[in-house]
């Protein structure tokens, strides 16, 4: 058989091998180092035995997909460590997340912090041992009798939820065995960076009608260094937690009378309004007209949509005159029918529809998580309805709508991905050649770096997502660029062509921000809650050094004001020190202008900046026409 590397060498092998002889034939550190391999783009244990022509490729355990294989091999060994110090702890599920594992235990006891330091001990013992981790399979029902013979009930369930006759492949690493698809590590000793994070409630199977197991949450990483690295990024995190600088900066809060929905504050609600406001102008500007449609439709609408049979479980239902309706999940039906409700001709296309719409969806309570996550969000939609002679200059048009934002307004870098038509989709060859290449071509006209995720399209559409990376390197999806051929379909919705002919309409949904309230949770901890001055809530505040100067502070706060300054006063009778540090520490206020009887005396102000120790003197007048063209949006270049 012949065997094709990733740098275009092949070689012949006289008789079917495993993984492992064909890394060797490379070199053996190379078959020493592989955590598994990829054979014509599909990943397999290194202990696969291949017999055909094939393209291979050894993932190594520092790429993403290495690290995706000790990470999920972790949830094993984890699992292993638990029943050797916890005899009787029943195992559920294990997968691999982002940063690291989990794995959901039903054990005699809750599980304590001094038990998850005993099982992260035991499970770098297991490590050391090496211990070959071998594929193997059962069928169903020796799978079932297996588990059985263990008490393993959970494993049972699962088993007897697929298919009878179907043959199921299990992972044994000493004495322990799991059901599952694999690729893992070919022994114990890959698994090399580990540390266990928290223990945390999880019904079974995600149902609040099942039993409450325990979920131990872990990291992995490739090497210690890597591990050490992220959690120094993590404790950089927690210093920058939305939620904690939410209270700080009386932004926002959550309460027990509305879980996942949050309360803004008025100082959230001007940098919400600040944001709302600019991209409704920005919007104008780019040619778009603003809508605004119900929160509430009846169930026809999301039976035509598809939403009432794929999407109820995430919906606000309820009964009105015998009639059910649901609270908008989504804007777009809405969108749509305010398109329909006029007739249109290809003069009127494309046609850029934007809207501000709150959205609700029923998330389970252990899934919310501050404004990342949340019941109720407001959506920055847009829908675009144009030809498919149009697309390729619209997606132009919207990814630098959202470079504007994104690049030079807030100084993001970020990530484009291209996700192309899966396996199950609607439309023609043709639409979505055209519109796959219409993506491409606009991305390649600007210029633009971009990875193809193959198959991982809607099956209504292509897409571009886009991700932004904050000050600690953390990645944010963000915005999104939805072709869709399904909508205008299902709503029949049409244009009059040249011809006088009925068409159908191609529609994008794009978002930008995405949910207004995640996207102000990632601004409080890109800027670790200092905003920058034309977005902080207050701008300025005054300081008074004792009551003598209150008059002239007031009469500074008010010619701030009349210059559109979000400016306070602070005339408490606190020491001035006090004052600076409450301002600069705990509310991180751009700029603080102390007045004392020496500027009252020469009608000057003591300036001082967040985060310095400077301090500079300044006319007055001087000082509020700096301050009104330093408080202005700017885009960079």
């Amino acid at each position: 058989m012949k065997i094709e590397f990733l740098d275009g060498n092949v070689q012949e092998f006289q008789e079917a091998c495993n993984m492992f002889v064909i890394a060797k034939s490379i070199s053996n550190s190379l078959a020493k180092k592989a955590v598994a391999a990829k054979i014509d783009g599909e990943l397999y244990d290194m202990s696969y035995i291949l017999d055909h022509d094939a393209k291979v490729e050894f993932i190594m355990p520092e790429s993403e997909e290495g690290v995706e294989v000790i990470r999920h091999s972790a949830a094993h060994l984890m699992a292993q460590a638990v029943i050797r110090l916890f005899p009787g702890t029943k195992v559920t599920i294990g997968p691999s997340i982002e940063n690291g594992f989990y794995y959901d235990f039903d054990p005699k006891e809750q599980f304590t912090e001094e038990d998850l330091l005993k099982i992260e001990e035991e499970m770098k013992r297991l490590s050391k041992e090496d211990i070959k981790v071998e594929r193997f399979m059962m069928s169903r029902e020796e799978a079932i009798e297996y588990f059985e013979k263990l008490g393993e009930h959970y494993k049972v369930e699962i088993i007897k939820d697929i298919a009878k006759g179907e043959q199921l492949s299990f992972y044994r690493q000493g004495e322990f065995v799991d059901l599952c698809r694999g690729p893992h590590v070919p022994s114990t000793g890959h698994i090399k960076a580990i540390k266990l994070k928290s223990v945390a409630g999880a019904y079974w199977r995600g149902d609040s009608k099942n039993k409450m197991l325990q979920r131990i949450y872990g990291y992995a990483f490739a090497t210690e260094k890597d591990l050490k690295d992220f959690l120094k990024l993590m404790e950089e995190a927690e210093k920058r937690d939305h939620r904690k600088l939410g209270k700080e900066l009386e932004l926002f809060f959550l309460s027990e009378y509305g879980p996942g929905f949050p309360f803004f504050l008025p100082k959230g609600m001007v940098l919400r309004n600040t944001l709302i406001d600019l991209w409704r102008a920005e919007h104008e500007k780019a040619g778009y007209v603003q809508i605004d449609t119900p929160i509430m439709l009846n169930r026809e609408l999301w039976e035509i949509s598809g939403h009432w049979f794929n999407y109820r479980e995430n919906m606000y239902t309820s009964s009105i005159d015998d009639v059910d309706f649901a609270i908008k999940p989504m804007n777009c039906p809405g969108g749509v029918l305010a398109f329909k409700y006029q007739q249109h001709s290809y003069r009127d296309l494309p046609a850029r529809v934007a809207e501000l719409g709150k959205v609700h969806r029923h998330e389970f309570s252990g899934a919310l998580h501050g404004l990342f996550r949340v019941r109720a969000f407001t959506q920055d939609d847009s829908h675009i309805f144009m030809t498919e002679e149009q697309i390729e200059s619209e997606i132009i048009g919207v990814v630098n709508l959202i470079d504007k934002f994104y690049s030079k307004l807030f100084g993001f870098q970020y990530s484009i991905e291209l996700s192309t038509r899966p396996e199950k989709s609607i439309g023609t060859d043709e639409i979505w050649e055209k519109a796959e290449a219409a993506l491409a071509g606009a991305l390649h006209h600007l210029g633009r770096e971009f990875k193809i995720n193959e198959g991982d399209g809607a099956f209504y559409g292509p897409k571009l997502d886009f991700k932004i990376k904050d000050a600690i390197g953390r990645t944010w999806q963000c915005g999104t660029i939805q072709l869709d051929f399904n909508l205008p379909e299902r709503f029949d919705v049409t244009y009059v062509g040249e011809d006088g002919e009925k068409h159908r309409p191609v529609m994008i949904h794009r978002v930008i921000y995405g949910s207004i309230e995640r996207f102000i949770g990632i601004l409080i901890e890109h800027y670790a809650g200092a905003f920058p001055m034309w977005l902080a809530p207050v701008q300025i505040k005054v300081l008074t050094i004792n009551d003598d100067c209150v008059s002239y502070a007031k009469e500074i706060v008010e010619k701030l004001k009349e210059q559109g300054i979000r400016a306070e006063l602070d005339d408490r009778s606190e020491s001035i020190g006090y004052k600076i540090r409450e301002a600069n520490g705990r509310y991180k206020i751009p700029m603080q202008v102390i007045i004392g009887k020496n500027e009252i005396e020469k009608q000057e102000v003591n300036i001082r900046r967040f985060g310095s120790q400077a301090q500079e003197s300044m006319d007055l007048n001087a000082f509020l026409a700096m301050v009104k063209e330093e408080a202005k949006i700017r885009f960079q270049d």
